[in-house]
């Protein structure tokens, strides 16, 4: 479990979930996340595609960061984790916004 955190198949997220399922069912991390797609999504085009339909889904929250409201990245990160169902590697998610919202 904690190789598959480190080496990035998984977030912490994740790997909490699967604990509890691996007590009960014997299996191991890598069989529960390859049977139930858990694998964390760190294609950086992938993600940037999710990241831009965020900040096109929500003009509020990108004026609010022009104007020094950085918190509002945090709703941001929120929104593409949404759409990914958790899956997105989130260090990954944080650093595509900071780089397109400063392309704004």
């Amino acid at each position: 479990l904690l190789k598959l955190i480190k080496d990035g198949t998984i977030s912490v997220k994740i790997a909490k979930g699967l604990l509890k399922e691996m007590i009960q069912t014997g299996k191991t991390a890598a069989q529960l996340v390859e049977e139930k797609g858990l694998k964390q999504i760190t294609d950086e085009g992938a993600i940037k595609q999710v990241v831009e339909e965020v900040l096109k889904e929500n003009p509020d929250a990108v004026q609010k960061y022009k104007e020094g409201q950085t918190k509002v990245i945090g709703f941001l990160v929120g929104q593409v984790m949404r759409k990914t169902k958790g899956k997105a590697n989130p260090q990954l998610v944080n650093k595509l916004l900071r780089q397109l919202l400063e392309q704004v």
